[in-house]
């Protein structure tokens, strides 16, 4: 069993290049494998491994500059989320591209799970579903709006195109851990919006500690490892990926006509060329051939 760790946190990193190769060496002595994305504004991301491995690369994290009080979300998984360890330097730990969002200034009001529910269902409030179209698609919260953005960078123009549809309203918004929350309730404070909340440790906290039967939760939750996706009490969910376009698929879109495993999917069958398409084929072989070596073949799961 593996211990899962998400995590986040925004604090002003002066070198930030300097903390990735201490961080890099520990994460590899104690056997952690995942991605941690560092920048100026903070750290973000997920790794798994053995508990006592994850608990030194937490005190780690804890004395960095500014991240004495972070928070983490731990799971389990029943097999290897991830197939080696990389630690990158990013402009942004979540890339939104509106330069003046700090969430160390202020961002909008938390809501713990327990009284989520109660939010959302008010009628003069709005729920926003701040992630990307493939993850709404498999779950998201009763009545919450889908911006169908491909991307988190596309929220702010969503948002100006949209923002009439909800005056008067307050803004409830959720993501899967956190992040994303924390830089779009500062954007719409930044807008004008007054009344803005955000769900705190989002949905994966929402999963383990509402019941199900008091759930306003349909679906599973798309996760950035190997489990694919989880449910009620973090447990894992039915969707595999698929290898071509990285998007969720469940178990029985595998005998669909147009899956091809690692080639494409019902999804993104018509999204690729054929040049791009024997590519892929050439890198599932080339996986086979691996596996029939005893070796593994690494594609990423990021």
């Amino acid at each position: 069993m593996f211990t899962v760790c998400a995590l986040y946190h925004f604090s002003r990193f002066d070198n930030h290049e300097a903390l990735k190769p201490p961080l890099m060496e520990l994460c590899l002595k104690e056997g952690i494998t995942g991605t941690l994305l560092l920048a100026h504004e903070g750290i973000n991301g997920t790794i798994a491994g053995p508990r006592k491995g994850i608990d030194a690369v937490i005190a780690h994290i804890q004395s960095l500059p500014g991240c004495a009080n972070f928070e983490w979300k731990l799971s389990t998984a029943a097999d290897k989320p991830f197939p080696r360890m990389k630690v990158k330097l990013k402009k942004e730990i979540v890339t939104l591209g509106q330069p003046n969002v700090d969430p160390t200034a202020h961002v909008g009001n938390y809501v713990q799970p327990q009284d989520w529910n109660d939010l959302i269902q008010s009628p003069d409030v709005v729920t926003i579903d701040t992630r990307n179209d493939y993850e709404v698609a498999i779950g998201t919260f009763q009545g919450a709006v889908d911006p169908e953005t491909a991307s988190f960078r596309e929220f702010p123009a969503w948002w100006e195109k949209n923002k009439d549809r909800f005056h008067n309203k307050r803004v409830a918004m959720f993501c899967t851990g956190g992040i994303r929350c924390e830089k779009s309730t500062n954007f719409l404070m930044s807008q004008g919006v007054e009344d803005v909340y955000h769900l705190k440790g989002g949905i994966l906290k929402y999963l383990e500690e509402v019941p199900q039967e008091d759930s306003t939760w349909d679906g599973e939750c798309f996760v950035f490892d190997g489990r694919v996706s989880v449910g009620h009490e973090l447990k894992e969910g039915p969707h595999v990926l698929c290898h071509a376009c990285r998007r969720p698929i469940l178990p029985e879109d595998l005998k669909r006509p147009e899956y091809e495993a690692g080639v494409s999917c019902h999804q993104c069958v018509d999204e690729y060329s054929d040049s791009d398409k024997a590519r892929f084929r050439e890198r599932q072989k080339q996986m086979m051939l691996a596996r029939q070596r005893g070796e593994q073949h690494i594609i990423g799961l990021d």
